[in-house]
C-alpha cells in the first residue's frame, strides 16, 4: 500500500488508547484501534471495575455485624460466589459495550486482532494485512509480572485469572505487597476465606505514607490474615485437593490457590518496537518525552506501557493530551506531580502529594498534623479499627504538601482535598474552612497540634 490508510493507529483498546481515539477522531482525524482481547483494557476487563465490585462484595459481612449495634436483628447471611462473578461479568459486558459504541460513534475503525509495528510507519494485523498510518499511538498497558522460575510456577495464578475461579477457594496464599496484593488479600479476607500474605520486604505498599504502611498492616492482622514478612516462595506443589507451598525460611504452607501479585511490566514484548526505533527501558517500558513522543517521529505511546504513573485516570489523560498536541494543534504536557490515588482495602486508605519522608526528603522543613480515632458509627457497631488523618505542611509556606486518610470513604475525602493541594492550599485555608459536622472528613480542617516528624 502508497497510499496512508489512517491518520492515527492505535495499538490497544484500553482506556489510554480509546480516549485518544475518541479525541483525535473528534478532531477529524481518520483513526483506525486495533485491540487482541477485548475493547476495555485491564481496568474495565480485569482491573480496577470488576476488582471494585468483589470489594464491595467483601465489605457486606462486615455491615451485616455492625447492624446489630443499632437495632438491626439479622438472619444467618450466606454467599454465592457463582452469582457475584455472574453479575459482574453481566456489569463488564455492559461497559465494554459502551466503549465499543463510543468508538462507533466517533467513526473509528475497531479491529478486534493484535497488531504490531512494520517500520516507523506502518502497522501489521495478525491476519497479515498491512496499514500504513500518520502517526502511531501504542497503548497496549500492561500484564501481571509472573512469580518466577520457582518448581510448580504453573500452577500460581495471577490477577487476569482471578475473576474466572469456578469456586470460592477456602484458603487462599497471596504473593506480593502492592496494591494488587493487599486488595485481592482484603477481598478473599473479608469473603471468609483463610489468607496467608506473603511478601519479601518488611512492610507492605512501599511508598506510601509510613502511617498509612503501618496502620493497614495493623488492620489486616486484626482481621485475620495471616502477614508473612520479609519471606517468599521457593516452590508449589500439587496435592491431593490442595497445593502445598514451600518457603524460602523453609517452611511450608497448604493451600487451595496461590495468587501471584507481585507487580506488573509493560506489555511491549512482541511489538516489532525494533523495526521502528522505538526504545526502551529496563523493565521494557517505552522512553518518552514530555508530550508522549517515542524516540521515533510519529509514533507516541501513553498509559501502563511507559511505566510511569500506572494508573487509568492518568493513562486517559495522557491519551487526550496526545491527542489535543497531534490532531488538536494544542500543545499539552501531564503533570504526574500531584496524582491522588487509592488502595481499596478493608478499611481502604488514600493519599495524595508527599508522605512525609519524601518531603522531608526534598529538603522541606514540615509540620506534621495528625489525627487518630474511631468513627462515630463504629461507637455503636462496637468496631475497635481507627481512622487516621494526616497532613504534611511545608513549615516555612504553610503550604500543604500531602494528604493521607486511612479508613472508611478515604477515597472520596482524598478526590476532594486533591483539588485543594492542587490550588495550592496552605494549612490556614484548612483552618478557615468550616467543619461539616457530624463528620470523618471534619478532622482535616479541625487539627490543630503538631505532631514532631520523624528523623529524616
Amino acid at each position: 500500500m502508497t497510499q496512508t490508510d489512517f491518520d492515527l493507529f492505535v495499538i490497544g483498546g484500553g482506556s489510554g488508547g480509546v480516549r485518544a481515539a475518541r479525541i483525535a477522531a473528534g478532531y477529524g482525524a481518520k483513526v483506525g484501534l486495533a485491540e487482541c482481547d477485548r475493547i476495555g483494557g485491564t481496568c474495565v476487563i480485569r482491573g480496577c471495575v470488576p476488582k471494585k465490585l468483589l470489594v464491595y462484595a467483601s465489605r457486606f459481612g462486615d455491615l451485616f455485624e455492625d447492624a446489630r449495634g443499632f437495632g438491626w436483628a439479622r438472619a444467618p447471611a450466606m454467599f454465592d460466589w457463582a452469582q457475584l462473578i455472574a453479575n459482574t461479568d453481566r456489569e463488564i459486558h455492559r461497559l465494554e459495550g459502551i466503549y465499543e459504541r463510543n468508538l462507533e460513534a466517533k467513526g473509528v475503525r475497531t479491529f478486534k486482532t493484535r497488531a504490531r509495528l512494520d517500520g516507523p510507519s506502518a502497522v501489521k494485523l495478525a491476519d497479515g494485512e498491512r496499514v500504513a498510518a500518520g502517526t502511531i499511538l501504542i497503548a497496549t498497558g500492561g500484564r501481571p509480572s509472573r512469580y518466577g522460575d520457582i518448581p510448580g510456577a504453573a500452577h500460581i495464578v495471577t490477577s487476569d485469572e482471578i475473576f474466572a475461579l469456578a469456586a470460592l477457594p477456602k484458603r487462599i496464599v497471596v504473593c506480593g505487597g502492592g496494591y494488587i496484593a493487599v486488595e485481592f488479600a482484603s477481598i478473599f479476607a473479608g469473603l471468609g476465606v483463610e489468607t496467608t500474605l506473603i511478601h519479601r520486604r518488611d512492610k507492605v505498599l512501599r511508598g506510601f505514607d509510613e502511617d498509612l504502611r503501618d496502620g493497614l498492616m495493623e488492620a489486616m492482622a486484626a482481621r485475620g490474615i495471616r502477614l508473612m514478612m520479609n519471606e517468599s516462595l521457593v516452590g508449589v506443589a500439587q496435592d491431593v485437593g490442595c497445593f502445598r507451598v514451600a518457603l524460602h525460611s523453609g517452611g511450608k504452607i497448604e493451600t487451595d490457590l496461590v495468587l501471584s501479585a507481585i507487580g506488573r511490566e509493560p506489555a511491549t514484548a512482541d511489538l516489532g518496537l525494533e523495526t521502528a526505533g522505538v526504545r526502551t527501558g529496563a523493565r521494557g517500558e517505552i522512553i518518552v518525552d514530555s508530550f508522549s513522543g517515542t524516540t521515533a517521529k510519529g509514533i507516541y505511546a501513553v498509559g501502563d506501557v511507559t511505566d510511569r504513573a500506572n494508573l487509568t485516570p492518568v493513562a486517559i489523560r495522557e491519551g487526550h493530551a496526545f491527542a489535543d498536541t497531534v490532531f488538536g494543534r494544542k500543545p499539552t504536557q501531564v503533570d504526574h506531580s500531584l496524582i491522588p490515588t487509592a488502595v481499596f482495602t478493608t478499611p481502604e486508605l488514600a493519599t495524595v502529594g508527599l508522605s512525609e519522608a519524601a518531603a522531608q526528603a526534598l529538603g522541606h522543613d514540615v509540620d506534621i498534623y495528625k489525627s487518630r480515632f474511631r468513627s462515630l458509627r463504629d461507637m455503636l457497631s462496637g468496631r475497635e479499627e481507627r481512622m487516621l488523618m494526616k497532613l504534611v505542611v511545608d513549615r516555612a509556606t504553610d503550604r500543604v504538601l500531602g494528604c493521607h486518610v486511612f479508613g472508611v470513604d478515604a477515597a472520596e475525602i482524598v478526590q476532594m482535598a486533591a483539588v485543594a493541594l492542587q490550588l495550592g492550599a496552605r494549612k490556614a485555608d484548612f483552618d478557615a474552612t468550616v467543619a461539616l459536622h457530624p463528620s470523618a472528613a471534619e478532622e482535616l480542617v479541625t487539627m490543630r497540634e503538631v505532631w514532631a516528624p520523624a528523623p529524616a
